[in-house]
């Protein structure tokens, strides 16, 4: 066994490996825009797996890095009724030295393990490394815990990568002007939406979502997507973006708003076509109805300024509910889970597509993939324009309203449905978005807390004048 050889046994097999990382990733992992669990002390580190990408040299000399993928758990502590600890993807780099332009990825120098004397830093910030997961993705098979797959087309060779600032629950890499690889940062057991659906709306022809190029999971010891390359599409600008600029300029939007419509409209209907439809029958509207309710409650309880909305807000709840137990039902099918503005571009020619499908990610990945109501994704982007016009001064309530009428204008133009047509329901899961945003901006942007709160006043005020719901 060649030296090289044997240094890759002992890394990916040590006990010793974790915990001689863990100091380090103790500091450095809660920084991390990606961390899911700030604010809770992290516990203890436990290995899934280790896979060693390029093997770390054993010479003590400064040669070339080593890559080192890890599948680690974080434990903190939890409610007894809390799921397992949150399992995130590190890609390590491994150098003697590390170059001065890599100084910002310093993760930390190893004192002790297999590691001793090396340093750790982010290997996706190394051109090296991110240039040989490009090229590990251009041929299907295993390597260790890991499987990769390829789409029917070639992966172009020798591209340029570079790391997207952009993201925050993610990492992105972008190879020349072709690719772009989302590196999952949490992942979680089953096949992510974001390779599944795009997969699926590809089988079915449809052009409004970048079909995924190449993708890797963990093969051991539960099937993990890890990251999807799917094309890059350059010179395109996201949807947010452009109506930040057209309320800056004073612009009509409901051009695109249209638009806009009749792509979700059109990515619903491949869906339908792609994956089961199961009905929301009496049970199902009920849960629905209840896990809204849930999410209400425990908002309440960490946002104070939440309390006095609640009954006029769990009104709209309770007509879902009230449906649902005479006997009427909803189509359900998959959707995108999380659409809004920020989740689409708009190309150079005005061609508007789809993307991160991965919807929510603090929410369980079962719930992320079970078929819903699309009035949730319609939801989700009447929620976005409102907030474009909040975030402009002075707000803009018209250009708002002349939005939310042209998307669903085009999106009942091309899918044959208006969903203005069930309004408890459209109401039901925006007030639902509205509570979950004033949670994350009173978590994590408390500055915002006042846009989502608008909306709360608002969708309040509409559920006491639709009267109350019947027994």
């Amino acid at each position: 066994m060649s030296e090289t050889a044997s240094a890759q046994v002992t890394l990916t097999n040590s006990t010793a490996l974790l915990p001689s990382l863990g100091p380090l990733l103790h500091e450095w992992l809660p920084r991390q825009r990606w961390f899911a669990g700030k604010g809770r002390p992290i516990a203890a580190f436990s290995l899934v797996s280790a896979t060693e990408i390029l093997p770390v040299d054993s010479g003590a000399a400064d040669t070339g890095p080593g890559l080192l993928h890890l599948l680690v758990r974080a434990h903190q502590p939890t409610m007894a009724d809390q799921p397992p600890p949150d399992c995130y993807q590190l890609l390590l780099g491994v150098r003697s030295t590390l170059p001065p332009p890599l100084a910002p990825a310093l993760i930390g120098h190893v004192a002790d393990g297999p590691l001793a004397g090396r340093t750790v830093y982010d290997g996706l910030h190394d051109p090296r490394l991110a240039a040989l997961l490009l090229e590990r993705l251009r041929t299907p098979g295993r390597l260790g815990g890991l499987r990769f797959g390829r789409g029917p087309e070639p992966v172009a060779a020798g591209l340029a990568p570079r790391v997207l600032d952009t993201e925050q629950s993610n990492s992105s890499l972008v190879y020349g002007d072709s690719y772009i690889l989302k590196i999952f940062r949490r992942v979680f057991p089953g096949t992510n939406p974001d390779l599944e659906l795009p997969l699926a709306l590809s089988r079915e022809g449809c052009g409004r979502v970048p079909a995924p190029v190449a993708w890797f999971e963990a093969a051991v010891p539960e099937r993990l997507t890890l990251g999807v390359l799917q094309p890059y599409l350059r010179g395109a600008q996201d949807g947010w973006q452009l109506a930040l600029r057209a309320l800056a300029a004073g612009h009509d939007f409901t051009q695109e708003a249209h638009a806009l419509g009749r792509a979700t409209a059109e990515v619903h209907t491949a869906l339908a076509v792609a994956l089961p439809t199961p009905p929301l029958g009496r049970t199902e509207t009920e849960e629905l109805a209840a896990a809204m309710v849930r999410r209400l409650e425990s908002a309440a309880q960490a946002v104070p300024e939440l309390v006095p909305y609640v009954p006029g807000l769990r009104a709209a709840f309770d007509a879902v509910r009230v449906m649902g137990r005479r006997g009427l039902g909803w189509a359900a099918q998959r959707v995108h889970g999380d659409l809004h503005l920020g989740q689409t571009l708009r190309d150079t020619d005005g061609f508007w597509s789809l993307i991160d499908f991965e919807g929510e990610p603090a929410r369980p990945l079962p719930e992320r993939r079970s078929p819903q109501s699309p009035v949730r994704d319609i939801a989700g982007m009447l929620r976005s324009f409102d907030y474009a016009a909040r975030s402009h001064r002075p707000w803009n309530a018209a250009w708002a309203a002349r939005c939310r009428t042209a998307y669903c204008d085009g999106y009942a133009q091309a899918a044959g449905i208006d969903p203005r047509g069930e309004p408890e329901l459209l109401r039901a899961h925006e007030t639902d978005k509205a509570v979950y945003e004033v949670l994350y901006e009173a978590r994590h942007r408390p500055d915002w807390l006042p846009v989502p709160m608008a909306a709360i006043h608002r969708l309040a005020a509409d559920a006491d004048r639709s009267g109350p719901p019947l027994p």
